[in-house]
């Protein structure tokens, strides 16, 4: 596992850490974050995979309008 988070401005450098790699993993992270402010997406209410799965990208669409 490649570490991806800086470290601190006070702490030594243990590793060095990819930029963009970085930043990708923010960005899955709050769109991860922001899917959860959906009750349905978040607590799995439906009993069929195949409506839970459609209610992710409709989430999704929300989140983007």
């Amino acid at each position: 596992m490649q570490p991806v988070i800086p470290t601190k401005k006070k702490e030594r450098p243990q590793h060095l850490f990819d930029r963009a790699l970085y930043r990708e993993r923010n960005r899955i992270e709050r769109c991860i974050n922001g899917l959860k402010q959906y009750r349905q997406v978040a607590t799995c209410y439906e009993k069929l995979a195949v409506n839970y799965l459609a209610m992710a990208p409709l989430a999704a669409i929300l989140m983007w309008l």
